[in-house]
């Protein structure tokens, strides 16, 4: 039976429907908070801030993580800063512009009152981190200082150097730890969770590993959350950490969880290139170094002079030269498709020819060494740790290369998904982006869900289940959910194949890259239709998974979710090809403009495509949710 999506979004002026929707939402007393168990899966920002705020309501909660400290999520990598609407500069921001930027850098394709909210709190973010002792960059009169990030014309970044996600990570540990020494939050560390449980329909709890000892256990609630970040590693090589994986939000998507938009991918422009095929992790440099970096190309494809060497005349800035008005500061998805237009013209730099050069000279020369390094000198030290290259010196290189999702669990306004008392938060949803997201918002949506989103909506789903006690974990739908996880761990471990899970995965990546990645078109997404399930029958029959299940076993984490990472990457081929044109980080090479540019389809494509799961043996199905725009006017996107 194919689910009716119902956003449950507000009425009224879009400036109202947040406190509108707060007034008439369903509270739960405080002294009845205590009575409800909460489900977090995931440490991050989105999960460790939502923890620690409804610990601090009184709700009791249980958080996992594969992990083992909530310090380790990959939030961390988050390092150029968060987007605010403080107007701190008076350069002309306001709640409206960071609303209108954010769907205008998702290429028109995000929910209108999802964003405005977004917009409506990221001031209160500032204030709830600062609070916390986050050591926000400031100007000399004491001011939190701003700089700029792409998509944007306004500064409205806050930043803490180069480690922006780092510090806000500990400032949202620290409100976590309280709540543990409280009392009222429960941390499970290397717990990894394999499914969802279900009794009539609703959520009941999670089944989950422990990743030391290898034991299946259950954990009931009234409501789980699920705050695990993105899929990017279905690329096998991306910015992601590399434990970051699909299989939550999967198993909740086969439980009857609607996924929005797996496409919507993002490339990032700013990556340390590859230097091999073997290399099993890229590194990101952050966006915020193209506030002060100039991006740039030899004229002369056949130039092979040191970068220090060649003349001004002889080199190619072509992001200013395209893009006059944003210059080094457009979008993401805009700025890796013009160096993949270099790279691809035979202009690349450095050994394999697959970078372009990021150059601090002009910068350095204006500001001084001294001001670069305050801005940015645990980036530089981290490229050159990595490459052996001084970028005070010489350019750095850099290349495009998967970043962040934009898809995800498909939620309402109040970030439930389609499973009643399921919910998605962070990256883990498909929410707030769009087609593609601007630098600096993920921070920005991870803590607006966790702080500000969650806590003021969960209860509105809770009071009905007032004095009713979670499901016993001896029930027969938990001893059914089980059941099927020891049954795939165990399956995995019988196949005794040949070939390790890395190398699957490896080749995965290398059809979603060539096929799935940065340009999409149809003869080459239904090369990769089918040569998917072909390298996923290989999969099945020929995985070698070494050791047992009773024990730390990594192979054996990998190999599930590499397993979900091949269904996962099905679907995205299927979407993208159900999706006749081009939008942000989708972009069909059916569908562009004459320069080059994405060409969206509004009147055939102005809509969610959600997928619904319907067996093992069948394709999901796709329920659309209209994208209603009533507040930005759709325009072909231009940052000349």
């Amino acid at each position: 039976m194919t689910v009716t999506l119902d956003a449950r979004i507000p009425a009224g002026p879009i400036a109202d429907k947040w406190d509108n929707h707060r007034f008439s939402t369903r509270l739960v007393n405080p002294a009845n908070k205590r009575k409800y168990q909460v489900i977090i899966v995931g440490s991050g920002l989105a999960g460790a801030s939502a923890a620690a705020t409804l610990g601090e309501l009184g709700y009791r909660v249980k958080v996992f993580t594969f992990h083992d400290s909530p310090r380790r999520a990959h939030s961390i990598a988050a390092q150029g800063g968060i987007n605010a609407a403080k107007n701190y500069r008076n350069d002309g921001d306001s709640v409206y512009r960071l609303f209108y930027d954010t769907v205008k850098g998702g290429d028109y394709r995000s929910r209108e009152a999802n964003v405005y909210r977004l917009a409506q709190v990221s001031g209160e973010i500032i204030d709830q981190c600062a609070a916390q002792g986050g050591p926000f960059a400031r100007e000399y009169g004491g001011l939190l200082d701003n700089r700029s990030f792409g998509g944007a014309q306004v500064s409205r970044t806050f930043y803490a150097r180069g480690q922006t996600g780092q510090q806000l990570l500990l400032g949202a540990y620290q409100a976590l730890a309280r709540q543990i020494a409280a009392g009222t939050v429960e941390l499970f560390t290397r717990a990894e969770m394999l499914d969802v449980v279900l009794d009539d329909g609703r959520t009941a709890g999670i089944v989950v590993r422990d990743l030391v000892t290898g034991a299946v256990t259950s954990h009931a609630a009234h409501a789980v959350v699920l705050a695990t970040g993105g899929y990017s590693n279905v690329f096998y090589l991306s910015t992601n950490a590399m434990a970051c994986n699909v299989t939550a939000i999967w198993r909740a998507h086969r439980r009857g969880a609607v996924f929005a938009n797996p496409c919507y991918t993002q490339i990032h422009p700013t990556c340390i290139p590859a230097s091999d095929e073997f290399q099993s992790k890229l590194t990101l440099m952050s966006e915020s170094l193209r506030n002060d970096g100039r991006i740039w190309v030899p004229t002369d494809p056949d130039d092979t002079r040191p970068p220090n060497q060649i003349p001004e005349d002889a080199r190619d800035y072509y992001l200013e030269r395209a893009y006059p008005a944003f210059g080094n500061l457009v979008p993401r998805d805009v700025a890796s498709r013009a160096a993949m237009r270099m790279i691809d013209q035979g202009r690349g730099v450095g050994p394999l020819g697959n970078g372009v050069y990021l150059d601090f000279h002009d910068s350095i020369g204006r500001l001084g060494a001294d001001v670069v390094e305050e801005r940015y000198g645990n980036l530089f030290e981290m490229y050159q740790r990595i490459t052996d290259e001084d970028p005070y010196r010489a350019p750095m290189r850099i290349y495009p290369a998967p970043h962040y999702t934009m898809g995800g669990l498909w939620v309402d306004y109040n970030l439930m998904t389609t499973v009643p008392g399921l919910y998605a938060l962070g990256e883990a949803n498909f929410s707030d982006h769009g087609a593609n997201r601007l630098g600096a918002s993920a921070l920005m949506q991870g803590l607006a869900d966790g702080y500000f989103v969650l806590p003021a909506t969960i209860g509105d789903y809770l009071a009905d289940f007032l004095n009713a006690e979670p499901l016993p974990t001896d029930h027969p739908a938990f001893v059914a959910a089980e059941r099927e996880v020891r049954g795939r761990v165990d399956g995995f471990l019988a196949v005794s194949g040949t070939r390790p899970v890395d190398w699957f995965h490896r080749e995965l990546g290398k059809i979603m890259i060539e096929q799935c990645g940065m340009a999409r078109s149809r003869p080459g997404l239904e090369k990769a239709m089918a040569e998917i399930p072909a390298l996923r029958a290989e999969f099945d029959a020929d995985v070698r998974v070494l050791g047992s299940a009773d024990t730390v076993n990594q192979s054996l984490e990998k190999a599930g979710r590499v397993a979900d990472f091949f269904e996962l990457a099905e679907l995205m081929c299927r979407d993208a090809l159900d999706r006749e044109e081009s939008c942000g980080g989708h972009f069909r090479v059916e569908h562009q403009t004459a320069d080059g540019e994405a060409r969206r389809d509004d009147d055939n494509f102005a809509f969610v495509s959600a997928w619904e799961w319907q067996g093992d043996d069948a394709p999901q199905v796709k329920v659309e949710e209209p994208l209603v725009f009533e507040h930005v006017e759709l325009a072909q996107r231009s940052y000349k």
